[in-house]
């Protein structure tokens, strides 16, 4: 999912990576209530991926 997410925010696809974010949120939080995946971690990834992705929005001329 994160790979897939890092994609799109490549190729400049801001509403198609909001999307796949919010899908991985609720992947990252189920993931890591079960101990899984430390609870730190999973907040720093979607921290992480929404700074990349709010700065893909901010771009003048991206798809929003």
């Amino acid at each position: 999912m994160v790979k897939r997410i890092e994609t799109t925010i490549a190729e400049g696809d801001a509403k198609t990576a909001s999307e796949q974010f919010h899908v991985l949120v609720k992947k990252l939080d189920k993931v890591a209530s079960t101990s899984t995946m430390h609870k730190k971690t999973a907040a720093r990834k979607k921290s992480r991926l929404a700074r990349r992705l709010n700065a893909l929005k901010a771009k003048p001329g991206a798809s929003a």
